[in-house]
């Protein structure tokens, strides 16, 4: 069931009168990959008129679509649009509506959704369960159609009646059949009809932004009646609330999806269809339908979703993954940062990921930084590895490190991540405390998180990505059963904190030895080592029967049986590859029952996840990814495309200049210790 039927009806050229629409970069570039062609002008023969929605300009559209005797168009957003209100002026919208027939929210006339939902044969048990997934995919990331919502602001207690309100004036009230008395009305009923009840208004998003006032304010609340302005996320709202009163509002539609029966006072497009208790009914309106197959016409069917990182339309599930990935960094963002540890090579990456809403402000020293950050309202960001022992920071801490899809190209040689985690309990190479990282791998999966994570690891495999994609072939191997050994770089943070009695290269393959006296080692050199970056480099004579450097090590897992590690990636790389791990540290993938542990590992870690959660947790969930292309967040699976294609800016000569600089600096200091 997807969104490809949506412009039928729609002509192929549509004329406007309509300046803002000369600006609207999106609007035009949806239509062109919908095989549609806007212009400013006067329609010919063929040709269709494009108004926004019922605006107020939408009147010269209206008139001339009349006059020369052309199909008329309406565009809409789609009920799931950006971060903020599109009355902010900061963000085009993820998803358009594109209607031919009428408007949504015009209850005097059929719109396009109303006939989708008339008519559409939704009876396929598969496809309803996807759209099942799809609903709570929504609930569990906290989307709706504005998402500037906060999560720290808690909820009511549960148990209320929520009246929902709405912007004055707007069109969604006047075409639905009400006014600014049916909000009276409501408020009424509901005092009436719930003598006992706390009642709770919620104030409209672009109301409480101070945009456009609403219907109700401070004189409405008192006694059992709160007048609720904060940001509450509308889904907690949802979950709470004993009942919801509306007029045409868009929770309305949030409300049936999280099981409610709303009771409806204007007429709005959900409304009608045996889902909501209807004060003013829609005579037409005759079907009756679940929530699931009213998800479907005006979520999927309905709408023309948009890919802005692949320029591309998509559909519901691509524009769910790519808000999602917007909104998040949105809300660990939103009050702004300090950065300290951060060094000059990185800073542009940095500002353009966690900077996007408020510039970040940069100092070297991370206790000064701290003290800048708690007493100026920000956030505390911090390179993981540059924050000093015993540290106890005053304001909201986040520690920073490379992700684990990072990059095609070294680190140390100052290529630029596209991947960024993000923790504020520890940080995932240190055993030592508990990390974010630990919490999202204990924690269970929904359907539709563990069928992504199934389909990250498909695609790992198959394009055979890792974190530096470097590349090189692998050469012909000794038969027997062989053991990958992975090199690393001996003063990395992760040995110094979650390496055991093995600290060194030479410890781990004399240990894998040892083990293993009959089989086959390989030995694979750390590539930051093997390109003279860092230190680690050892002498395997004896110990490897074969030191593979400049060679892929993601190909080399479809090679060996085995891997020895101490706190390697490539171990977590093997294991989501299905090759056995055997651990003489405590890397982050260690003590879940997923690896053969000869370390110490923390004793917290008694969760059983499988490998989809492991997966999930550390490719999905923990990472923020940053698209070099759209200069945008972005999902994994837009880094999974960069990283395959290799469709990513390279960095400059400074960049390789000063890696030589801090390749020789290393080495140096390297020699003094």
């Amino acid at each position: 069931m997807a969104s490809g039927d949506s412009l039928a009806g729609v002509p192929r050229r549509l004329c406007h009168q309509n300046l803002s629409f000369l600006r609207n970069r999106r609007l035009h570039r949806i239509l062109e990959l919908a095989g549609h062609e806007l212009r400013f002008g006067l329609p010919g023969p063929g040709d269709g008129v494009l108004v926004w929605g019922a605006s107020p300009t939408a009147w010269r559209g209206e008139a001339l679509a009349a006059r020369r005797g052309v199909p008329l168009v309406r565009v809409e957003d789609a009920f799931l649009r950006s971060v903020h209100p599109g009355r902010a002026g900061t963000e085009a919208p993820i998803g358009l509506i594109f209607d031919p027939v009428g408007v949504h929210f015009d209850s005097s006339r059929p719109s396009r959704i109303e006939q989708i939902l008339q008519d559409t044969d939704f009876q396929n048990s598969n496809i309803l369960h996807e759209i099942s997934m799809l609903m709570h995919w929504l609930f569990h990331a906290d989307l709706s159609k504005y998402n500037n919502h906060d999560q720290s602001f808690p909820s009511p207690d549960p148990g209320f009646v929520l009246i929902v309100d709405q912007t004055a004036g707007d069109a969604s009230i006047r075409h639905s059949g009400a006014s600014a008395d049916t909000f009276r009305v409501m408020l009424a009923t509901a005092l009436r009809d719930r003598p006992e009840a706390r009642v709770v208004i919620r104030t409209h998003p672009e109301t409480a932004l101070g945009l456009r006032p609403g219907h109700f304010g401070p004189d409405d609340a008192g006694g059992r009646v709160s007048l609720l302005t904060a940001p509450v996320s509308p889904h907690g709202l949802l979950a709470n609330a004993a009942e919801v009163y509306t007029v045409s509002s868009q929770l309305g539609f949030e409300a049936i999806l999280h099981g409610h029966r709303p009771r409806v006072f204007g007429q709005p497009f959900y409304a009608g269809w045996g889902l909501t208790e209807d004060e003013a009914p829609v005579p037409r309106r005759t079907r009756r339908l679940t929530r699931e197959e009213l998800f479907a016409g005006a979520m999927i069917l309905a709408p023309l979703w948009y890919d802005p990182c692949r320029d591309r339309l998509c559909g519901l599930e691509d524009a769910i993954r790519q808000l999602e990935a917007e909104v998040r960094a949105f809300r660990e963002d939103r009050a702004g940062h300090v950065a300290a540890g951060m060094r000059l090579w990185k800073r542009g990456r940095l500002q353009a990921v966690f900077g996007g809403g408020m510039p970040l402000r940069f100092r070297d020293d991370p206790v000064a930084a701290d003290r800048l950050a708690a007493g100026s309202g920000r956030g505390l960001l911090i390179w993981a590895g540059k924050e000093p022992a015993g540290f106890t920071p005053q304001a909201p801490c986040l520690r920073v490190e490379d992700g684990f899809l990072r990059s095609r190209g070294l680190g140390a040689e100052l290529v630029p991540p596209l991947s960024l985690v993000t923790d504020g309990l520890g940080i995932y190479y240190d055993p030592t405390r508990p990390s974010r990282l630990e919490t999202l791998i204990a924690t269970p999966l929904t359907e539709a998180q563990r069928r992504r994570a199934e389909a990250v690891i498909a695609r790992l495999k198959k394009e055979g990505l890792s974190k530096y994609n470097l590349g090189g072939a692998v050469p012909p191997l000794p038969p027997g059963h062989r053991i990958l050994v992975p090199g690393q770089v001996e003063d990395d943070a992760s040995i110094r904190l979650g390496a055991g009695e093995v600290r060194t290269n030479l410890g781990l393959l004399q240990a894998a030895r040892a083990a293993n006296p009959g089989a086959v080692i390989l030995y694979k050199p750390h590539p930051d080592v093997e390109a003279g970056l860092r230190p680690g480099a050892v002498d395997a004579t004896g110990l490897a029967d074969m030191v593979l450097s400049g060679t892929d090590p993601a190909a080399l897992l479809d090679h060996v049986q085995e891997v020895w590690t101490m706190t390697s990636a490539l171990g977590f790389e093997a294991l989501v590859r299905g090759v056995p791990v055997t651990c003489l540290g405590a890397p982050f993938y260690a003590g879940w029952g997923l690896t053969r542990d000869l370390g110490q590992v923390p004793d917290r870690r008694i969760a059983r996840p499988d490998l989809a959660q492991l997966a999930h947790a550390a490719l999905i969930a923990y990472p923020r990814y940053w698209d070099p292309v759209s200069r945008r967040p972005c999902p994994v699976e837009v880094a999974l495309d960069r990283l395959a294609s290799g469709d990513i800016p390279h960095p400059g000569g400074l960049n390789r200049a000063l890696s030589k600089l801090q390749g020789r600096f290393a080495s140096l200091a390297h020699l003094w210790r």
